[in-house]
């Protein structure tokens, strides 16, 4: 057996040389390793940019955000220039279900997918200024908030409306229902109770999603009774069969598949999976145990050549924990994979991907497939011991010159001045940063305070 590679400077070896057997005969013992140099400190940040390009790189103006406002200003003039002549109830539900369609149809597999290949389709010539903010597409989440806010904010005016013209009171039972629903709905995915209980906003989410949309349906049906207009002709009725059959779509591709497990350490599983489908680097699998109750996506890793794919799955809580320590034959997938935010790489002319921990599994199926020329940042505990020789060995051979920062070495480094001074050693054009929520952020908008494209996730679902 080939003995495993060192770690790329700064990480130390991790594995002992091997013992010499006495009176064994054989090949002669490996040589230690030679000790890794202590890490440079990365040079100091460079000024930021002026104050006012500054503020517009602010967390609380960031793209998502925006489309929120945007989509919230537009309902407001729609308001306002129909106050004058007074709005007729079902004007408003037309506006509520408009709003509604926004919010449940951006966040449909295929739409996501579609929005990816659109905005990636610019070509590298164009001014990096366009190709900055055409990579922002992975911030579309900020529609499905604005129109879910705006249809819940018409529809109590339409709750309002239809009180005090003394509707039906069948119409009015649904209709009261409904807004309660909605209003609970918008309430729990709230930022803090989202990240608070976010098992619990994910069943409300789910649930509630499906119990609102039966209301929606009898509520429109009782209104076009009222009305004593014919529901086969009503647009209302194909607009909600829309949404129907987009939500019940990824349902509909329900099924349960082996996967096989292995095991570098007690903190991370590799899942393997190979029936018959092998995802497009850049996507993500959502998968379960318990189809029902809840769901967790992580991103698909294919090796090119091969079929089937891996995902990397480090315990995080007591999902991914019961998961490394029970390990299922079989788990439920559903829906398509579906593009994720390091797809928006093929914008740029050279990357620089910074991951910490497990965030490697994003990273690495980009890495392989090697289709824009990247280099790898990545601060992690003790990587091989963590993650195994295997998958090191082959992150080194994908990217020979990473900088792997073991964490335990050499304590947890300022990963700003890390992305900044690979940026410019490299000749980067964008900088993927694959983390946890608060470091994403702090590299995110620390580089692009410094004029530097930079992107993550941003926790919108």
């Amino acid at each position: 057996m080939t003995p495993s590679r060192s770690v790329a400077t700064p990480v130390a070896a991790h594995a002992a040389p091997q013992a010499e057997a006495v009176g064994t005969a054989g090949p002669p013992p490996a040589a230690p390793r030679p000790p890794v140099p202590a890490p440079a400190v990365p040079e100091p940040l460079p000024a930021p940019t002026p104050l006012l390009r500054r503020m517009l790189k602010h967390p609380r103006l960031m793209h998502h955000n925006r489309l929120a406002a945007l989509v919230l200003a537009a309902n407001a003039v729609v308001l306002l220039r129909a106050l004058p002549g007074g709005i007729a109830t079902h004007t408003i539900s037309h506006a509520v279900l408009a709003n509604f369609a926004l919010a449940i149809l951006i966040r449909q597999q295929y739409v996501i997918n579609l929005l990816f290949r659109i905005a990636t389709a610019a070509p590298t010539s164009w001014p990096l200024r366009i190709r900055w903010t055409l990579a922002k597409v992975y911030h579309f989440g900020g529609l499905h908030v604005g129109g879910a806010l705006s249809g819940t904010l018409w529809f109590i005016g339409l709750v309002t409306a239809l009180t005090v013209r003394g509707a039906p009171a069948d119409t009015l039972t649904v209709t009261y229902a409904l807004v309660t629903l909605l209003v609970g709905i918008v309430s729990t995915a709230l930022p803090r109770f989202r990240a608070r209980f976010h098992d619990h906003f994910e069943k409300i989410h789910r649930f509630g999603g499906w119990a609102a949309l039966a209301l929606f349906w009898a509520h429109t049906l009782t209104a076009l009774r009222d009305r004593q207009e014919p529901p086969a002709t009503a647009p209302e009725v194909w607009v909600l069969a829309l949404l129907t059959f987009s939500v019940a779509l990824p349902w509909m591709r329900l099924r349960k598949v082996p996967v096989t497990l292995d095991r570098p350490s007690s903190h991370v599983a590799i899942a393997r999976f190979d029936h018959g489908h092998t995802p497009f680097a850049g996507s993500s699998t959502a998968v379960s145990r318990r189809p029902l109750l809840e769901w967790h996506s992580f991103a698909n890793v294919p090796t090119p050549g091969h079929s089937g794919f891996r995902l990397t799955i480090s315990r995080a809580g007591d999902w991914t924990g019961a998961f490394i320590d029970d390990a299922p034959d079989h788990v439920w997938v559903k829906g398509i994979t579906t593009a994720g935010v390091a797809n928006i790489e093929t914008l740029f002319t050279k990357v620089v991907y910074v991951a910490t921990g497990s965030g490697i599994g994003p990273c690495l199926p980009h890495l392989l497939a090697a289709k824009v020329p990247a280099r790898l940042v990545w601060a992690t505990r003790s990587p091989r011991a963590t993650y195994g020789d295997v998958l090191v060995d082959e992150i080194l051979d994908a990217q020979p010159d990473a900088l792997i920062w073991d964490t335990a070495e050499h304590g947890k480094p300022d990963m700003v001045r890390l992305a900044h001074a690979a940026h410019r050693d490299f000749g980067a054009e964008a900088v993927i940063c694959i983390s946890n929520k608060k470091l994403t952020w702090q590299v995110v908008h620390g580089l692009e305070r410094l004029g530097i494209p930079a992107y993550g996730a941003i926790w919108d679902s």
